[in-house]
């Protein structure tokens, strides 16, 4: 292997500290971290005195950028919260989605319509999906988290308990490449009101729905249960954890939803959150199990 692509790299995770924007190592032409979990901790080095989190651990050290991406051609992850981000991540469409279905960037569009505001003119990348990453400087003294479909659908954000990939990775299907290299432009603050707005309740289910539909809306409500948890501020987490766990649990028992998908998403919301993944993983399976064995029948529910 020649050491072209690790310096570039390497060259990334610098540029990007520079900007202020502390890294991490991810996964050579992947998106997951390259770092240990809570579960896997060794309890040493940096971790000596408890499991330090990827936003812990990010850096904006050359020292120690230097001998991290000297050692293997890892992507370079952007801690958005440590890094005072919040990146609004634009999707494109998946072969399973239903034709006509508008992408990331036509829903950001009409977002932008609807509220009377133009585009904001900031820094933009392209994503190998063809989808795009906008980022915006987080709003001084509130401390956003990650959401999932909240603005719109194909909507999501990155900020506290998220991180990015930054321009100068690769996956399989392409590089990550600058769009719009403008200066990171402040939040909208209409933006940041409608992250922040209380979300209405889904309604219930129609029971005519056919199985794709059902199917179709149960994800959704997975999605803004999970991001609800993920939000969730110190205090109240395991409580709010608790409920939308019970929320959903009723489409795992109706068979709209496989378990280990739903477990899954509540586990990354939680830790999200801040809490301890045994904690998660206990809540979960709890919450789960209540809802299977006291779920309605879909006809009464």
């Amino acid at each position: 292997m020649t050491h072209a692509p690790r310096s570039a790299l390497l060259r990334a995770a610098l540029d990007a500290a520079a900007q202020g924007w502390p890294v991490i190592p991810l996964r050579p032409g992947g998106k997951v971290p390259a770092l240990h979990g809570e579960r896997h901790c060794p309890r040493t080095g940096e971790c000596a005195d408890g499991h330090r989190t990827f936003e812990q651990r990010a850096t904006l050290a050359p020292e120690r950028i230097e001998r991290c991406w000297s050692a293997g051609p890892f992507n370079v992850g952007i801690a958005t919260g440590p890094a005072g981000l919040l990146v609004i991540d634009l999707d494109t469409l998946k072969p399973k989605d239903t034709k006509g279905t508008p992408d990331g960037v036509t829903s950001f569009l009409a977002l932008c319509e609807r509220a009377g505001q133009p585009v904001p003119t900031t820094r933009r990348i392209r994503t190998p999906s063809g989808g795009q990453h906008l980022y915006f400087t987080a709003p001084p003294g509130v401390r956003l988290h990650n959401t999932a479909g909240t603005l719109a659908p194909k909507i999501d954000t990155r900020a506290w308990g998220g991180q990015v990939v930054a321009p100068g990775s690769a996956t399989p299907h392409g590089p990550y490449t600058v769009l719009d290299d403008s200066p990171v432009a402040d939040l909208p603050e209409w933006l940041q009101n409608a992250l922040t707005a209380p979300q209405k309740p889904v309604a219930a289910p129609v029971l005519s729905m056919p199985t794709r539909s059902r199917s179709r809306y149960a994800a959704v409500v997975l999605d803004r249960e999970a991001a609800t948890v993920a939000s969730t501020a110190k205090g109240g987490r395991n409580a709010e954890l608790l409920r939308a766990v019970r929320a959903v649990g009723r489409f795992v028992a109706w068979h709209d939803l496989d378990r280990a998908t739903v477990e899954a998403a509540f586990q990354a919301a939680g830790e999200t959150a801040g809490l301890p993944a045994s904690e998660c993983r206990a809540t979960i399976r709890s919450a789960l199990d209540w809802s299977i064995r006291t779920a309605r029948p879909r006809e009464t529910a």
